[in-house]
Formats: structure tokens, sequence, C-alpha cells
């Protein structure tokens, strides 16, 4: 299937950017932005929301270097599986990045555009034959959301996986624009809607993402993190569910509980502790953290496993997460 017609721009700094989206802004052009281009391209191709101008940011430089404390957001998804630096302070974030799609997509994939990554549906993501066949979504080209009937919220599944580590890990995002710079909580990021999904506005950046330096080993004792992943297939999947745990313990109970779940919502969700946080950890604790995940995770049906399966999933990944990393 061929892409639509685009307008490419090259830009190779951040004022260059700023420059550019000042000028769309101004036209009222409609824009985006790409960096590798392993989502972006596919859904063009599906005409889903195609933009006639197109700023690649695959020339601006300094925004591809990784340390334990903070990742540029065009770091290749690739090197952050590879960074052996990384894989001490936080496994977990490595581990993730593995799970990431195939080994062709995470050399072209980028952190921040998993970040970033649209939130997926079985009525969006499809052609538009097939779309047209079946009427359009509030998120493309409709007026009503084909999940939940309403023509409010879009209920399309955010389906990135780097995120909800990022969130166990308290990250702050920095994003630069024409006002400015500024940094946004990753656990304040997001929004619960799939199509606005985030704060960042149209035209500012995602540059650098940024990790306390007390969830490192370089300030005492580390957050153990780790990560588990539902998919239909061991290669070339999103997550339909995904959830990431931080743990630190103080002999055989929890000092800091950290629970996030991707895949099931419009956005990844941080649900903190769970109330568990000094709890003596054993097989009824796992039971009990289990039962208060299920109590609180929500599906929906728009991804192709089945909301209870799904839901199951959750539980059953972060008792064994919880066992596992302690």
């Amino acid at each position: 299937m061929r892409l639509p017609d685009f307008d490419l721009h090259y830009p190779t700094s951040l004022e260059d950017i700023q420059g550019l989206t000042k000028k769309f802004l101004e036209t009222g052009e409609d824009f985006d932005f790409i960096a590798g281009g392993t989502d972006v391209l596919p859904n063009y191709k599906n005409r889903l929301n195609p933009k006639r101008q197109v700023i690649s940011l695959s020339k601006v430089q300094g925004l591809n270097k990784i340390s334990p404390n903070c990742i540029g957001a065009l770091a290749r998804v690739r090197d952050i599986a590879a960074h052996k630096e990384l894989g001490i302070h936080f496994p977990g974030l490595v581990q993730a990045a593995k799970l990431v799609a195939s080994p062709i997509l995470r050399n072209l994939a980028t952190l921040g555009g998993n970040l970033l990554l649209d939130t997926r549906c079985y009525y969006f993501n499809q052609s538009e034959f097939w779309r047209a066949s079946k009427g359009y979504c509030l998120k493309a080209d409709g007026d009503e959301c084909l999940v939940v009937p309403q023509k409010e919220i879009c209920y399309a599944t955010y389906s990135g996986d780097l995120a909800a580590i990022l969130l166990v890990l308290n990250a702050e995002f920095e994003l630069h624009g024409p006002d400015g710079v500024r940094k946004i909580p990753a656990r304040a990021f997001y929004r619960g809607d799939g199509i606005e999904r985030f704060v960042k506005k149209p035209e500012e950046v995602l540059t650098f993402i940024h990790i306390p330096e007390t969830q490192s080993k370089t300030r005492g004792p580390a957050l153990k993190t780790a990560y588990r992943k539902l998919r239909a297939r061991d290669t070339i999947e999103y997550p339909v569910m995904g959830v990431a745990m931080g743990l630190k313990t103080e002999g055989d109970r929890i000092s800091q509980l950290e629970v996030a779940v991707t895949g099931s919502e419009a956005i990844p969700v941080w649900y903190g502790d769970l109330g568990f946080n000094g709890e003596r950890i054993c097989q009824d604790t796992a039971e009990g953290l289990k039962k208060a995940l299920l109590n609180r995770v929500k599906t929906y049906k728009n991804v192709p496993f089945p909301p209870g399966y799904r839901r199951s999933m959750a539980g059953e990944f972060v008792k064994e997460l919880l066992l596992t990393l302690a």
C-alpha cells in the first residue's frame, strides 16, 4: 500500500524545529513528527490521520545519548536493550526494551516513539476500505467511539512497552517547545483519552527522559525492576497486557512497591503500592496483591484478546513478579 503525499522536513536542531512548527501553526497546516517511523508510517499507509507536513527528527544531534539517569528520546530501542550500565541499574527497562516488537523494528524504533505510540483498537487499525464498510470511529473520520458507544471519549488502548517501567521508576519527561523547556513527571504525562493521549502540545518535542538517582544503585539499594508482557506471538507484537513492577525490601517485608500496567486502558496506569507497603512477602501477600490489582485494572473489547483474560493475566503477572523480585 502506498503512502499518501506529504512534505518531509529535516531540521538539524531544536531551534529549526521551533521555526517549522511556528510557521505551520501560523498557516494552519497540520504536521507530525517522525523518528523511527515504525508506528507513524504504517498508520499513514492505512490513511489513519495523515498530515501534509512531516518533521523528521533523525538529523537532530544530541538526542540519542544513554546514561543511567538520562536517556535521549531518539535513543534506539536496540541500544537500550543492549546497554550494560542500564542493565545493572534498571534491568526492568532493559527487559522491556528487549520485548519491543522484533529485532528489525528495534533497530529503527526510538524510546520517544515508543512512549508516544498511538493508541490501538479493532476499529481504528484497519484499512481505509475496512473502516469505510464498518463506519468510521471517533479516532479517525467518525464522531462515535465503537468500543463504548458515545461521542466524548476514545477507548483505543495504549500499547507501548516502555512507559510502564518508567512510571515505576518515577521518571520525568523533558519537553522542548516555542515556549521553552518543561519537565513533566511520567505519572502526570498521560491523559485518559485515546485521542488526546498526553499533555505534550503538538508543537513540543520530547527530548530526554530523566530517571531519579534514588532509583539506581548509585544511591543505596536500587529499586529492583521487572516487566512481563502478554502478546499473541513472541515477536512483532504490541502488548495486549503488560505489568511492570519495582520492589525494595527490608528483611522479609516490602519497603517500597510500585506497580504499573500497560495495554489495558487508553494510557499506561501507575497503581503505586496498592496498599501493600510494609507487608511480609509470602504467598498470601502475593495472592492479595493479585486480587487488589484485579479490583482496579480495566480492560475493554478493543484488542485481540478477551477483556476478562487480559485482566486475569494482569493478576497473574503481578503475583509472579512480586515473588520473583523478592
